[in-house]
């Protein structure tokens, strides 16, 4: 979290998410390739021109799962490029299991093949659902967002449920994430253990932000979802403690313009530009 924390110092703190699909990709960048190749070439477009006006990426795994060992395979590439490029990723993959599941779970993309620096998790199934990436998170630099306030309609289904105490369901889990991320706290001021807050909860955001100070925050919602940019602003810390994800509308900026497939990177690095701006601008209200 330390270096993430450096990093948006740096760069801004956007997120580009890498949700590839082939239905984006232009046919004259897939002649003659595998699926796998048309994939990872698309993301190191998108890779090579934002590298500098964002903070870290994020990969999730359903895109590239959905076309099976050649989408593995550009999984696999992707993240690896972003290591040997010395960048940030976050395998969103959502895993919630316990014991030695979790375990394998943590093993599988937190080394080897798949290897990330950051992986989302689901935490329905309880803190030991939390406990077994740990080890990682302790011994190996790893750090985790595990769910808290989605952005999506059906967020309030489960999530706001009341307690006997009259608290929501997602403020007692955070609470206890904060328990945990509160013996954790580095140089930057923050632990390992992030929350994934949504920025479409726009009575919800300043009494979160508050709640949980020394915790960062994977911040979905803007960009697609067209999340207010005040919310956003409001979820970060100083500009700082957190990471707003955009993906799809940075992927397919370029899209917009009538020279676009000629300059995919371009277009999204300007995107990832904008989408800063526009944050910051609240600032100066």
């Amino acid at each position: 979290m330390e270096r993430l924390y450096k990093k948006i110092e740096e760069n801004g703190f956007v997120c580009v998410g890498l949700d590839t699909s082939l239905d984006y990709i232009p046919e004259k960048m897939k002649k003659n390739k595998s699926v796998s190749e048309q994939l990872f070439d698309f993301n190191k477009e998108i890779i090579d021109n934002t590298k500098d006006v964002c903070a870290i990426y994020k990969v999730q795994i359903a895109y590239y799962e959905s076309y099976g060992i050649e989408g593995m395979l550009a999984y696999k590439n992707t993240l690896k490029y972003l290591r040997d490029n010395d960048l940030l990723s976050i395998a969103d993959v959502k895993r919630s299991d316990i014991a030695q599941s979790a375990s394998q779970y943590a093993k599988a993309h937190f080394s080897g093949d798949f290897e990330a620096d950051f992986m989302t998790l689901n935490p329905y199934m309880g803190m030991d659902s939390i406990s077994p990436y740990l080890e990682f998170i302790k011994n190996k630099d790893k750090g985790v967002f595990v769910l808290l306030r989605t952005s999506n309609p059906g967020a309030n289904d489960f999530e706001c449920l009341r307690l006997k105490d009259d608290s929501e369901l997602f403020y007692t889990i955070g609470d206890k994430l904060k328990e945990l991320n509160d013996k954790l706290i580095d140089n930057s001021g923050y632990g390992p253990i992030g929350l994934v807050v949504g920025a479409t909860h726009k009575e919800e955001v300043e009494k979160i932000r508050q709640r949980y100070k020394n915790m960062f925050f994977l911040i979905p919602g803007f960009g697609a979802q067209k999340a207010d940019s005040l919310n956003v602003y409001k979820l970060l810390n100083s500009l700082n403690g957190g990471v707003v994800n955009s993906s799809r509308a940075i992927l397919k900026n370029y899209l917009n313009y009538d020279d676009g497939e000629d300059k995919i990177g371009d277009y999204a690095r300007e995107k990832c530009i904008e989408t800063r701006k526009e944050i910051q601008s609240n600032g100066i209200l």
